[in-house]
């Protein structure tokens, strides 16, 4: 490929559909590395819970972005963008094409497009939200989410007390729906992206996700968990797979249950992924088990000079 462009193969989808597989197998042949941009993978304590590559998968490809935070490190989703902008311009300098991997929706979309610039609020209004939470419980934040912003609410894991926080933080401190930064005016980028998104029949993606909490509790997923209990109520852990453990080491509910619950709500967030994922109509989609010439092929017809 010699036109002087630049691109980057992005890989979509729910948990546990098989992008890491995806990415590598994409990696391997246009010989480029990958960009991670899984939020709870940024994380080097949280290795189970979070399904992060194998030994042999990290060998199979290089990949950027993976334990590259501590959950003691605030890391937002502007560092992320500035960051993997910084390195995929890196990349791109020694190859014109990148793949970046990842469940994320908000993170992916501020890699291609950016989005507005939050307001600064006025702290006050955080100690209000978090005074009220202390008091009424998510319950709270999820119907004032709702009420004040549908949209983002549609999409938002509603158990994650952070991030609804947030979102009504920013909603309630500029009177603008939190969604409207998220959608605004597309940010100049100096490369072409291709996005292609993997999928399947309802029922088989939530057997995968049910498959996968069951390795993740043979790998250790319990002790990972109780590690990290003194710190549960960091940011980084407010999240499916370690919230429901802490129910339990905290005697709210029993070990079977915390389980199920992992697996429900799993379940419930890769129905929030496709939500966001469906809303963009440059994802070409592909069945999880599609061949992987036929994804090949149609990524070469985006590129001007196929690999």
């Amino acid at each position: 490929m010699n036109d002087g462009k630049k691109y980057l193969i992005v890989v979509v989808g729910p948990t546990a559909i098989g992008k890491t597989a995806r990415a590598i197998a994409l990696a391997q042949h246009f010989g480029c590395d990958i960009i991670s941009c899984d939020s709870r993978q940024f994380f080097k304590e949280m290795r189970i819970g979070t399904a992060v590559p194998s030994v042999e998968e990290l060998a199979a490809a290089t990949h950027h972005f993976i334990h590259n935070k501590s959950i003691f490190e605030l890391y937002t989703v502007g560092d992320f963008e500035k960051e993997a902008l910084e390195r995929l311009a890196l990349l791109h300098e020694r190859n014109p094409v990148a793949v970046m991997v990842g469940g994320s929706g908000l993170y992916v979309d501020a890699v291609l497009k950016g989005f507005d610039a939050f307001p600064d609020i006025d702290s006050a209004v955080r100690v209000a939200l978090t005074k009220a939470y202390e008091k009424q419980g998510i319950g709270y934040l999820q119907d004032e989410l709702q009420r004040i912003d549908p949209e983002y609410f549609a999409v938002v894991d509603t158990e994650n007390p952070q991030r609804m926080m947030r979102a009504l933080e920013v909603s309630i401190g500029s009177g603008k729906p939190y969604s409207s930064y998220l959608s605004g005016k597309e940010n100049t980028r100096h490369f072409t992206p291709v996005v292609i998104g993997l999928t399947a029949d309802r029922e088989v993606m939530y057997d995968r996700i049910n498959q996968r909490v069951d390795v993740m509790m043979r790998e250790g997923l319990l002790d990972e968990a109780r590690a990290l209990l003194p710190h549960k109520n960091l940011n980084a852990l407010q999240t499916v797979g370690y919230r429901e453990l802490f129910d339990y080491f905290d005697g709210k509910t029993d070990l079977d249950t915390a389980i199920a619950d992992i697996k429900k709500n799993t379940r419930r967030f890769a129905k929030r992924q496709m939500t966001w994922f469906r809303k963009n109509e440059a994802i070409t989609w592909f069945d999880f088990e599609a061949d992987p010439a036929e994804i090949v092929c149609h990524i070469n017809k985006q590129i001007t000079q196929p690999l």
